[in-house]
Parts: structure tokens; sequence; C-alpha cells
């Protein structure tokens, strides 16, 4: 089983390999792209808050430094990209919002004060990223785009989770905190058995499925955890959220590659 580790240094990896892609090649990678921004907003949010509660500090500061730069480098490729009129204006409302999230991210060292406004912005910057994934993918207009975009979306749900998780534990968390939160868990569970049953999926998928469903198992069990003032249980929250992390982005990286 992999260290924490070699599986962070693993995905950092794969985020490199994707960038070292100087353009989108196709419909599909520009699903997997625009579904990764989704994800990246919630990160952003996790990692703050746990920076801002001292909860592995150092890797959770690697992790928003990481996650600003993807995103910046990302939005300047699909806003390029972008095959119609509406899919660039979402993407130029959208550079607008990353703006003042990035400012808020960035401009100050993190504070309750600034958490609940992360919270909310994180809010506004995924509503487009979503908005314009769903415009990708009504373009493809491919059984393979959808799976790329539902898979896609299983990462966002991931750090969604995480992020509602310690905005509690941090006490900033707003009054419909609980509800998304499990509303977050109730999609990522449907969605998981969904892709299982999947036609399209090839025995690797599947396989790499079964992989998700285990980390799924340990990163429930870290969400059921009452938060404490040894913050074990936010440290497990950030441990397995990467994991999980890590093994749906090998996923949608499958699910890219079928055929059109």
């Amino acid at each position: 089983m992999k260290t924490l580790l070699s599986a962070l240094l693993a995905f950092f990896l794969s985020l490199a390999g994707h960038e070292a892609q100087a353009q989108i090649s196709d419909i599909n990678s520009a699903i997997n792209k625009a579904g990764r921004q989704r994800m990246l907003s919630q990160r952003m949010a996790k990692a703050y808050f746990q920076i801002g509660q001292q909860i592995d500090v150092d890797r959770s500061r690697k992790i928003l430094d990481g996650s600003i730069a993807v995103f910046d480098r990302q939005l300047v490729e699909l806003k390029n990209y972008a095959p119609t009129p509406e899919i660039k204006e979402t993407y130029l409302k959208l550079e607008k919002s990353w703006l003042a999230y990035k400012d808020v991210l960035v401009g100050a060292t993190p504070s309750p004060e600034n958490g609940r406004k992360v919270l909310a912005i994180s809010e506004e910057v995924l509503e487009l990223a979503h908005q314009a994934t769903v415009q990708l993918e009504k373009k493809s207009g491919s059984n393979a785009g959808r799976l790329v975009n539902v898979s896609g979306r299983q990462r966002m749900l991931s750090q969604r989770m995480a992020k509602y998780y310690q905005a509690a534990s941090w006490g900033i968390a707003d009054s419909g905190a609980g509800a998304n939160l499990g509303r977050a868990r109730k999609d990522f569970s449907e969605a998981l058995q969904e892709l299982g049953g999947a036609p399209a999926n090839t025995g690797l998928i599947n396989d790499s499925l079964g992989l998700v469903k285990q980390q799924w198992i340990f990163f429930e069990s870290a969400l059921n955890q009452k938060t404490g003032g040894d913050k074990r249980a936010q440290l497990a929250v950030a441990t397995t959220s990467e994991r999980i992390l890590e093994e749906m982005e090998g996923v949608v990286g499958l699910y890219e590659k079928l055929p059109k």
C-alpha cells in the first residue's frame, strides 16, 4: 500500500503530466480539465481551512499553492479552447470570480473572518466551473464525455466533503454546511455505483474503481469522526480526502481515453 508521501507525490506528478500538455487536445481532455477546475475550487478552500487550524500545515500550503497554479494555467487553456461563444462567456465570468477568490486566498494569513469569505466565494467559482463543464459535455454529445464529467465530479465531491468538514471544525460553517456535506456524501456514493455499472468500463477502469471504493470506506470513516482538540479527526479527513482524490484522478484519465 502506498505511503501518504508517495501517494501525494504521484498525484502532483500526475498534475504535472497533465500540465505538460501545452494545449487541450480534444473535447474529452477539455471536459477533464474543466471538471478539475471544479475540484480545485473546493480543494483550495479545504487547504486554506486546514492552514488556519494548523492542520498538516506544510503539506496544506503545498496543496494550496499547487492548486492555485494549476487553476491559473488551466483557466487560460480552457478559455482559449472554448468551442462556442457561450462557453467562452462562461469562462470570462469564471475568470472574474477566480480573481476575487485568489485575492482572498493569498491576500492575508488565514483567519476565521477571511475563511467565511473563502467559503462563500468557493461556491461561486464552483458554480461557474460546473456550468462550463456541463456545456462542454453537451458539446461533445458522447457517452465518453458524460463519463468523464460524472467521474470528474467525484473529484470535486471528495474535496467538497472535506471542505465542509474542516469549515465546521473551524467554526466558520454557514447554515447550509451540514446539508451540503450530507448531499455530497449521497451524491458521491450514488455516482460511484453508477460508474461501477457503466457498460463502457474496461477491466482497468473496474479495477481502478475498486481502489476508489476501498478509499471511500476510509474517507467515510474519517468524516464520521467528531472533531476534537487534538485535531486527529481533522488530520484524518485531510489525508483520506487526498488519497481518494488521487485514485479518482486515475479513473477520470482512463475515461478520457475512451473512444469519442
